[in-house]
């Protein structure tokens, strides 16, 4: 079975699974590595909304 993987879309980090640090927005889920990753994508989401499609 293939091991599901995540991108962190703040600091492009691969994520080997879902972590702590999660935002939901337009109906998807976006993982971070850590607090301050998440932060900065709350702070500025269309910025990286628009980096991912």
């Amino acid at each position: 079975m293939p091991v599901k993987k995540f991108k962190d879309v703040v600091c492009r980090k691969w994520l080997q699974r879902e972590t702590k640090n999660v935002v939901e927005k337009e109906g998807r889920k976006f993982f971070f590595c850590s607090p301050a990753c998440k932060e900065k994508f709350e702070k500025d989401s269309e910025k990286y909304l628009k980096l991912v499609g």
